[in-house]
């Protein structure tokens, strides 16, 4: 529903309402935003977008991208609404440029974007566009962020805006605040470094955001006239060498940014991101039941696999109760996974009776089959490296990028996307495969610049060339689930998340290390798509392998390990976790992610997880230090009850109030407690 009066408009949805205005002499704004047309609203008048161009200069100084020329030349031509978007007109009467701002309702959040067209008779250079600009009162707010590395993934930070930006008093100066807190991806491991989601909390409302691109991204948080700014931008000139040339009547769409605003602080924020997070996704019916993984790599083969080392782990991992089982890398070419990788055919010698005969024993224990591949990556060594055209192929400066042996395939040109359909095709025909483990593992750099193109587009280009490919894969093999792991979580981005079914969430083999990872999955990723893997070793003790096991359970549950070796105790604990999964797997899907502790840190001794699915949750509580009484105040008036594991010794709960405390012994521990 819209409504219009002279010089404003209004858009309403269930749970979503959004005023805007507009003026001969400026663009249009966002004015408001609130939970329905009588509810208070958190907004500051904002422009809907910024752009910049070659040949302008800034509007202002500024260390931030806000530099608000090209955006503020636009003028409204007209809005619609229909089938929950609305559509926002503007021209740049100077330069010919048209935005059309197209805002899409997702459960309580909005997903952004925006098309420039070149509606001028020469060529214009994009530099950077946003996705989405947000602004909010100064206030006491906390900023929160995440950084990440290779096993190291999900470490989210919370501090008071106001040390991050400090008050320099510009009025005293006569000047605008240059006050900008930013955090930027590099290369193409979009979350390699940082993750793009990003809150500003408050004690009565919060904002939460996220780029969703497999390319460069970049967002900040900026001082402007007593507002806060979120600017959340996709690839940029100043941070990934991005740029775009626009031929008369040519367009460029920005990548697309979700944006939710939630009643309460940060938990409500990412309980509404979760949300939004659901209503994006190209959900399948192949994934309807949240199916059980057992991966052979974790800590266990680590890469070439062969029929006798198969065997054992196919009936661990069906009397475990797994219900797909996937061959992971190892099992293509000569055998050396990483300079053979694009010759997507079974090394000669490694399964007796060939790699069908390992599939059938997987069918034979009620198990559908699953394969590791690498779409992305062609070996040095391999036969696609020599055949395949230079033009298929990641390059800079005429030349293939090549990083430690691996070159990186481009899928904007039809001979990889031929390459890789034939591929995935002729293994879901000749094996039967049903389960895709995707992988991608070297960060390649700003991107490509063949045929002249800016890197950073380059990039951008074939990573949306990717998705699409994802996508339509699916259409032809809807029977197959598609994970995506990049050495772990190093592109965990909603670009592919929105297609994939589950995403693994770290490489990391040290169990204890695995828990603030597996603890703060949540926030970048919906619990039901957080592949934690669970992968207990006959050298763990019996607490230490309930310890494993809880990581698991709280998320989507990705076994690995020698289960056949575990001591009978070990066993039943991995059944037990097992059998607690499946049962609250379809809440978990429902849930919301709660810290009652705050955002897991790296050394924490004890980390907490909740995941609220309304009158019942499941929380998990893990030692990694001392023996310690942890009070759990966010729970008071509420029951915990022990669920796993139940052989072992209960912890002891008291109540502070009506606060539950928890005693936490030594570590490694860990429970599972439901909340009633």
């Amino acid at each position: 529903m819209t409504t219009l009066t002279d010089g404003t408009f209004e858009w309403s949805r269930p749970g979503l309402h959004l005023g805007f205005d507009y003026a001969e002499d400026g663009p249009v704004r966002l004015v408001r935003w609130a939970a329905g047309p009588d509810a208070e609203s958190i907004a500051a008048p904002s422009p809907l977008v910024d752009l910049s161009i070659a040949g302008e200069q800034r509007a202002r100084h500024n260390q931030s991208l806000l530099s608000w020329g090209g955006g503020m030349r636009l003028r409204y031509t007209g809005h619609e609404a229909a089938d929950g978007e609305l559509l926002v007109r503007q021209r740049d009467p100077e330069r010919g440029l048209e935005v059309t701002s197209r805002f899409r309702a997702a459960g309580p959040g909005l997903q952004i974007r925006h098309t420039l067209r070149n509606g001028s008779d020469e060529e214009v250079v994009l530099l950077n566009i946003s996705s989405a600009l947000v602004a909010v009162p100064e206030g006491a707010h906390d900023i929160v962020w995440g950084e990440s590395e290779w096993l190291a993934e999900g470490r989210f930070h919370q501090r008071p805006l106001a040390e991050m930006l400090p008050n320099v008093n510009p009025e005293f100066h006569g000047r605008q605040n240059r006050g900008n807190f930013a955090v930027t991806s590099h290369g193409s491991f979009p979350s390699g470094e940082y993750l793009p989601t990003g809150v500003l909390a408050g004690k009565e409302a919060s904002v939460a955001w996220q780029p969703e691109t497999s390319a460069g991204w970049h967002w900040e948080a900026t001082q402007h006239w007593g507002a806060v700014v979120i600017g959340v931008y996709g690839p940029t000139d100043l941070y990934h060498q991005f740029a775009a040339r626009l031929a008369p009547g040519e367009e460029f769409t920005t990548v697309p940014a979700g944006i939710c605003v939630a009643a309460g602080g940060r938990d409500a924020a990412f309980a509404a991101l979760t949300d939004y997070r659901r209503a994006i996704r190209e959900l399948r019916p192949v994934d309807a039941r949240l199916p059980l993984v057992y991966n052979d790599f974790m800590n266990t083969l680590m890469g070439g696999p062969t029929t006798e080392k198969e065997l054992p782990l196919i009936e661990g991992a069906a009397a475990a109760g797994a219900e797909y089982f996937c061959i992971d890398a190892g099992w293509f070419g000569s055998g050396n996974w990483w300079s053979d990788a694009g010759d997507w055919f079974e090394a000669p010698g490694h399964f007796a009776g060939g790699l069908i005969s390992v599939i059938d024993a997987i069918r034979a224990k009620g198990m559908r089959p699953g394969i590791w591949l690498e779409p992305e990556a062609v070996g040095g060594n391999s036969r696609a490296a020599r055949e395949l055209p230079d033009e298929a192929f990641f390059q800079r400066f005429g030349k293939r990028l090549d990083e430690t042996g691996h070159y990186q395939l481009d899928l904007r040109h039809p001979a990889a996307r031929a390459h890789l359909d034939e591929t995935v095709d002729r293994l879901v025909s000749e094996f039967g495969i049903e389960f895709f483990k995707l992988d991608y593992n070297v960060n390649f750099g700003v991107g490509t610049d063949v045929d002249g193109v800016a890197p950073g587009a380059g990039l951008l280009g074939h990573t949306r060339a990717l998705r699409q490919w994802l996508s339509d894969v699916q259409e032809r093999h809807p029977r197959v689930l598609f994970e995506s792991c990049s050495s772990g979580g190093m592109r965990m981005d909603y670009n592919l998340l929105s297609v994939a079914h589950m995403q693994s969430t770290s490489d990391q083999q040290d169990f204890r290390k695995y828990v603030p990872i597996a603890a703060a999955a949540p926030a970048s990723v919906l619990p039901e798509q957080a592949g934690n893997w669970a992968y207990p070793s006959d050298s763990m003790s019996i607490e230490e392998t309930a310890f494993a096991m809880t990581a698991g359970v709280m998320g989507r549950l990705y076994l690995s390990g020698f289960l056949g070796s575990l001591a009978p105790e070990q066993s039943a604990l991995v059944r037990e976790a097992v059998a607690l999964h499946k049962d609250w797997r379809q809440r978990i899907a429902e849930s919301h992610p709660v810290w009652p502790l705050g955002l897991p840190g790296w050394d924490d001794e004890v980390v907490a997880l909740q995941l609220d699915a309304g009158e019942e949750s499941l929380l998990a509580l893990w030692s990694r230090g001392e023996a310690a009484e942890v009070a759990l105040p966010g729970l008071a008036g509420r029951t915990l009850e022990q669920v796993y594991p139940v052989e072992l010794p209960e912890w002891k709960i008291r109540t502070d109030g009506d606060a539950p405390v928890v005693e936490v012994p030594a570590g490694p521990a860990a429970r599972i407690f439901t909340v009633r």
